[in-house]
């Protein structure tokens, strides 16, 4: 796996997590 894809992947795991906290900023 690629550098690039494993921050991607990190960024998107933190998107869903803020996303799940703050449904209402989703």
């Amino acid at each position: 796996m690629s550098l690039i894809l494993l921050l991607l992947s990190v960024l998107v795991m933190i998107y869903l997590i803020v996303a799940l906290l703050r449904p209402e900023k989703f």
